[in-house]
């Protein structure tokens, strides 16, 4: 049986995209949304949703509609002509999905428990802020694995850096959105988004077990 307890997100915010096909497995089809998160900054993430046709209320699920979602992380590759390689994509995989007439609050919620499969890489931004990136990856059914890319700070970043690659990690946080620019060519520049889980607390656990990296 799935382990979900390692890892678990909880969002709460608005609908902000029609829905659209995804894909479907077995006869059960699957749906994307993009659901808008605001910050206690006051700035908000756009998150990626997967949601089962099992769950949808159709005929509420419009933009603006307030909803809470309980689900995991998860991880796939999606193969990108313009770059000819496979990018790694995320989405909050939706368990269990609420729509309220309004949210009191906006939760983003993040646990994952899982294992370092790269070397964690260390930096200074030119304001002295220290950053570290991890990719941890959390075990699944069926000997799968999601990969998920996560951003640590300050003292945690120190921390993250002495970590051995298969070390067991957990982490505390939140997903995140973040807007960059990738420069195709002279004449050619992209605005793309990049998801991570921002990291509040992290933990060395024991054990070793990471999966090699897959394609699911």
């Amino acid at each position: 049986m799935e382990n979900i307890n390692n890892n678990t997100i909880t969002i709460a915010g608005k609908i902000s995209s029609d829905l659209s096909f995804s894909h479907e497995i077995y006869g059960e089809g699957f749906w994307q949304l993009d659901v808008e998160v605001e910050r206690l900054s006051g700035q908000s993430d756009i998150l990626p949703v997967t949601v089962s046709e099992r769950i949808i209320e159709r005929e509420r699920m419009k933009i603006g509609q307030p909803i809470k979602i309980v689900g995991q992380i998860r991880s796939y590759n999606n193969y990108v002509e313009t770059d000819r390689k496979n990018k790694l994509v995320l989405t909050i995989f939706a368990r269990d999905i609420a729509m309220p007439d309004d949210n009191a609050d906006n939760p983003n919620d993040v646990f994952l428990e899982g294992f370092l499969c790269k070397p964690a890489v260390y930096r200074v931004t030119p304001f002295g802020r220290e950053i570290a990136d991890l990719l941890v990856a959390v075990n699944r059914s069926y000997n799968k694995s999601d990969y998920i890319p996560c951003i640590v700070w300050g003292r945690n970043a120190r921390f993250a850096e002495k970590l051995a690659v298969g070390e067991r990690v957990r982490l505390w946080g939140r997903m995140q959105s973040r807007q960059y620019q990738k420069k195709i060519d002279e004449d050619t520049i992209l605005e793309k988004t990049a998801y991570e889980v921002s990291v509040a607390k992290v933990e060395q656990g024991e054990g070793e077990g990471a999966l090699p990296l897959s394609a699911d």
